[in-house]
């Protein structure tokens, strides 16, 4: 049986800003937070999620800018500051969480995908978190460059992979560094600005 609730509480732990969740397997809510309900406008979310060229959706009588719509992500905020909306998609079902206006969009978005990860029948973050125990109890104190490796967490790799191509998509990393700039976010600039300061560090450029 899917632990929808330890994936949430995951969730919302993790991500403190994500405050309500609804998990949607088809066309039905199959797990929600008592503070959420979204039942009257799910149909229309599922509808312009697919479609992946909305300019916005309404929940709760809220209306949400798109931001990124792509087959695995949304993620949409309130021009009046009433909030952001992310959701992770895979081919069993979709996480949908409501961020509070001050919350991290993209931190949000991540966990979110995290938790669905959790859920899905192929069992691949279980067996990761599994494997990583397993390597850890077995190291020993010297490693060699091979088996260092062989170490790497695929769920860590698989995450790399996915934020390379969040980067490469039109509507991802440019899409929020063009949104922050239009709006003068000067917190967000100036944590852009350390972080390019700190990835050209790392990569002596």
């Amino acid at each position: 049986m899917t632990d929808y609730e330890g994936a949430v509480n995951y969730l919302m732990t993790s991500e403190p800003t994500i405050i309500a969740v609804a998990i949607i397997e088809g066309k039905d809510i199959v797990y929600t937070t008592d503070n959420w309900d979204i039942s009257p406008d799910v149909s229309r979310v599922i509808s312009a999620w697919s479609s992946m060229n909305a300019q916005f959706i309404m929940i709760s009588g809220v209306k949400y800018s798109m931001l990124q719509c792509t087959s695995e992500r949304i993620v949409a905020t309130s021009i009046r500051g009433e909030g952001h909306i992310v959701g992770a998609k895979d081919q069993e079902r979709k996480v949908i969480g409501y961020v509070e206006p001050d919350g991290p969009m993209n931190a949000a978005y991540m966990q979110t995908a995290r938790a669905l990860a959790m859920m899905s029948s192929k069992g691949s973050y279980l067996e990761n978190e599994a494997q990583l125990g397993q390597k850890g109890a077995n190291m020993g104190g010297a490693a060699s460059v091979g088996g260092a490796a062989a170490n790497v967490d695929p769920q860590l790799k698989s995450e790399i992979e996915s934020f390379l191509e969040w980067i490469k998509d039109a509507d991802g990393l440019s899409g929020y560094i063009n949104y922050y700039l239009q709006q003068n976010n000067a917190q967000i600039i100036a944590e852009l600005s350390k972080i390019y300061t700190e990835l050209r560090t790392i990569f002596g450029v």
